[in-house]
């Protein structure tokens, strides 16, 4: 089996957030909000893999965000999905040892 980096990850997360950012601009009053959030947390993910993209990680850190992506998964409101927009990222830094 493969070792899994933070780049591989992160680019996982960063695919499952693109979906998220979907269902959330269905919001239109909300719109520009979801545009910065999603720049600023993008931005902050790309960070963290240029600096430590090579870097291995632990299964259990990838079986964390896979079910973290699993839940975004299943939302279907758009406020809902503006709530997570700012949430997922959190998580996804939390376990890959990164401030937020």
């Amino acid at each position: 089996m493969p070792t899994t980096t933070i780049e591989d990850l992160l680019t996982h997360a960063l695919d499952a957030y693109a979906a998220l950012e979907l269902l959330a601009e269905d919001v239109e009053d909300e719109w520009t909000y979801v545009t910065d959030l999603e720049a600023a947390w993008r931005e902050r993910l790309s960070d963290v893999i240029a600096s430590r993209g090579s870097s291995p990680i632990p299964e259990a850190t990838v079986e964390a965000i896979d079910r973290a992506i699993d839940e975004i998964g299943l939302i279907t409101d758009p406020h809902r999905a503006i709530d997570w927009l700012s949430t997922f990222p959190q998580i996804v830094l939390l376990a890959v040892g990164e401030r937020s």
